[in-house]
């Protein structure tokens, strides 16, 4: 299960045709990062150059060029090395890119400064994102200084530079059913992991065991990396929103707030679930707990086409609000309480976000001054949460250090919305019954 060759190139015709006419589009690839001394990360492409191109090797560039007759998708990447592909594994080399990734042209990147500058003269405007890697901001800025300086043999400028992320994220907003597809994968990997996780989890183990047990599904599904550094937040560490030391030991009697998604493909998932460690919510855990998963549900039931982007969040804050007061932790008239934002003290983060091959994936969420519509192919999260922190002296003791978070993936369809993480448990019961079962 793979995105097509043929729906790259459609991403690439879609953008080009959004394009003005005789302009440039130039994007290229993430780098090598250092860890440390000579030890790099495991390379990930950048998801722009990804999403355009299926390429996912250094040192390269894409070049769009609406038009040109000679061939409108050019390619700048590494030659072949065998040396270099001795160490460090094969390379495609510019000879087999136009084969196998549908480039009209390839180039060697050691090429670039001899052919771009061509390829950018004459052209009225330039598509390209200032400001993410400085090395390639200055590269730009010289091959157009060198056009400037020849303007009196001839030589045409581009007129101006248009930011491309607009254009190019308003593409990837929106996903097409192969995208669907491993995202839906995505989420049933990582909901078997969240399950293995429960089924592990006992007093006294560490934190960062519950983590090693996701990692192990996720690798072992064929996601080698997590979309993001997993949260296992015990007791009083789940109410630090983006906590990731996971060192401390895991006690009886406190919930463990797990926050973890496996990237499959490039595409992501991201899925949190909060349970109680010796595998028996207590009457207040579980108190707070139903009043999150009603928020969810409440949330989920406003996303559908013709919704907007913030009627899900306004929703959970509705629902939380309301049973706030009814626990006594917020006092006064729920209306008042929402229009002032109390729950603010307790549910801190919106209910979600754009969701696709970034964890918090691209997209407007207004248009305008309005809230963005929902509509068919989106995907985001749905993610309310309380925290009571532990030193909230404001709330009886008895509420002190229980953070929750429930959190699924979900696709607006033509008629609602398609949960794609459904296979982790999230019912009191269902939770309760799935640890008891692994004891």
């Amino acid at each position: 299960m793979s995105i097509s060759k043929s729906e790259y190139a459609r991403r690439r015709r879609n953008l080009m045709a959004m394009l003005e006419p005789d302009s440039i589009a130039i994007i290229p690839s993430a780098r090598l990062q250092m860890r440390s001394r000579d030890t790099e990360y495991l390379f990930r492409q950048d998801s722009d150059f990804h999403y355009l191109t299926g390429f996912d090797e250094p040192e390269a560039v894409l070049v769009l060029t609406p038009g040109r007759r000679q061939g409108q998708f050019v390619l700048f990447c590494r030659e072949r090395n065998p040396q270099q592909e001795l160490w460090h594994g094969p390379r495609v080399g510019p000879e087999a890119a136009c084969e196998r990734f549908g480039a009209d042209d390839a180039f060697p990147i050691g090429d670039i400064d001899e052919i771009l500058p061509g390829l950018i003269e004459g052209r009225d405007r330039v598509y390209y994102s200032m400001g993410r890697r400085g090395d390639f901001d200055r590269q730009i800025m010289s091959w157009v200084n060198r056009i400037r300086a020849q303007e009196a043999s001839g030589a045409v400028p581009p007129g101006e530079f248009t930011d491309l992320d607009h254009t190019l994220h308003e593409l990837r907003l929106f996903k097409s059913a192969a995208e669907l597809r491993l995202l839906r994968q995505a989420g049933e990997i990582t909901a078997r992991a969240h399950r293995r996780a429960m089924q592990f989890c006992q007093p006294g183990a560490f934190e960062y065991q519950l983590e090693a047990e996701l990692l192990h599904e996720f690798a072992m599904s064929g996601a080698r990396q997590p979309a993001y550094p997993c949260i296992v937040g015990g007791g009083d560490n789940g109410c630090v929103l983006h906590y990731i030391e996971n060192q401390a030991r895991l006690r009886s009697g406190d919930l463990v707030l797990v926050d973890a998604g496996c990237e499959l493909q490039h595409y992501a998932a991201d899925v949190t679930r909060t349970y109680p460690v010796n595998g028996e919510f207590t009457a207040e855990q579980a108190a707070l707990y139903e009043v999150v998963l009603a928020a969810q549900e409440a949330a989920m039931n406003a996303i559908a086409p013709g919704r907007h982007w913030d009627e899900p969040h306004l929703e959970s804050a509705r629902v939380i609000t309301e049973g706030l007061v009814e626990l006594g932790l917020l006092k006064g008239r729920v209306s008042t309480l929402l229009r002032n934002e109390a729950y603010r003290e307790f549910y801190m983060h919106r209910v979600g976000h754009w969701l696709g091959m970034d964890v918090h994936d691209v997209g407007d969420y207004r248009v305008g001054e309005q809230w963005r519509v929902l509509e068919p192919g989106m995907v985001m999260t749905v993610e309310p949460g309380l925290y009571v922190a532990p030193d909230n002296t404001r709330v009886p003791k008895r509420w002190r250090g229980i953070g929750i978070r429930i959190e699924d993936n979900v696709a607006v369809t033509e008629t609602g919305c398609e949960v794609l993480t459904e296979g982790a448990p999230k019912a009191v019961d269902d939770i309760q019954n799935l640890m008891a079962t692994s004891a």
